[in-house]
């Protein structure tokens, strides 16, 4: 096991190089002048765009331009971004934070959510429990995330008021947080931390909209993924021979089965969080909620192709490392796979 740790590992900056080279390759299809546009910062370096492309070496082989910008990544350059105004870097430490809360509160309840009704639906099959449960799911996969993000906003901001329906805190507590000692750069934490319960519950309030949102847009694979797996299980032979025993119906679907079944959501959820990064994008726009989603968004609509770069390299990264622990974890679970 320690050398298929060890290899995969090995794999990690192998894959990388060869993303970036096509990730940093696709921008190639843009001209130099369109290349040039996130240098431009005001009206007299516009009319001197063919000097920025000299200077950028935006003209030069890819190779050459290849090299610099793998050269400036590994010293931790990765530009500056016009959409922020600041270095690229810089605006992924302040705005990753955020992104990273309202994963892992989105994470959690997809999980437990698919684990518990899919569980339901196959224990049911056929009966009404299961035919609602494929309504939900059907009802899921059709919504786009950016109609059902503008519903979630008429019901429940619009029409009821319940919920605020944008940012990440209310206007007052915006001024507070400047007081806050960061020790996560997630807010809810950092202010539960600080004893501010008041600013914790405020971010909570703001969250919750764009959490329900990508609740119901991803949670149905999950569900069914779960239910067919359970519903596989559950004819398995050594269930069956779990009741030729004699053992309680609780004890055979909640020990035996449903822990087998579980294997395959090992895997799911790793393309998950995935799936959560690519839903950030638009529920963070809808919501106007300050994460990396909401700035990427606006970086793309102005070409600031740093941005769009650093956020690229930024989810492949994340892709990569997420692989590699679901392998690792599937094999610890899983005494079937094997190393070798």
């Amino acid at each position: 096991m320690l050398n298929f740790i060890v290899r995969r590992l090995i794999q990690i900056p192998v894959v990388m190089l060869v993303l970036s080279l096509l990730i940093v390759g696709l921008t190639q299809l843009l001209s130099p002048e369109q290349r040039a546009a996130p240098y431009i910062r005001n009206e007299q370096q516009a009319a001197h765009v063919q000097e920025i492309i000299k200077a950028r070496g935006l003209d030069q082989p890819f190779a050459v331009q290849y090299g610099r910008w793998f050269t400036s990544t590994i010293h931790g350059d990765l530009g500056f971004s016009k959409a922020s105004g600041k270095d690229v870097v810089a605006t992924i430490q302040e705005r990753l934070p955020a992104t990273i809360e309202l994963t892992l509160l989105t994470t959690i309840p997809i999980l437990l959510f698919a684990v518990w009704l899919g569980t339901l639906a196959a224990l049911h099959k056929d009966k009404l429990i299961d035919q609602i449960v494929r309504v939900f799911t059907t009802i899921g996969f059709s919504l786009p995330t950016f109609v059902l993000g503008i519903l979630m906003l008429a019901v429940f901001y619009a029409y009821l008021g319940w919920l605020p329906g944008a940012g990440q805190l209310s206007v007052l507590n915006q001024f507070a947080v400047g007081d806050l000692h960061r020790y996560t750069g997630m807010l809810t934490v950092d202010a539960a931390l600080n004893g501010r319960w008041d600013i914790a519950w405020d971010v909570l309030q703001h969250m919750i909209l764009p959490a329900l949102t990508l609740i119901i847009v991803l949670s149905p694979q999950m569900v069914r993924v779960m239910r067919n797996s359970m519903l596989e299980t559950l004819t398995s032979d050594f269930v069956r021979t779990a009741r030729a025993k004699g053992l309680a119906p609780r004890i055979v679907n909640n020990k035996h089965a449903r822990r087998n079944a579980l294997l395959p959501m090992v895997t799911l959820g790793g393309f998950l969080i995935i799936g959560l990064l690519g839903g950030s994008l638009i529920t963070e726009t809808i919501f106007a909620y300050p994460g990396v989603g909401q700035w990427v968004v606006q970086a793309a609509s102005q070409i600031d192709l740093a941005a769009v770069l650093g956020f690229a390299l930024l989810t492949a990264l994340i892709v990569v490392v997420l692989q590699t622990l679901v392998d690792i974890l599937y094999g610890v679970i899983d005494p079937r796979v094997r190393f070798d």
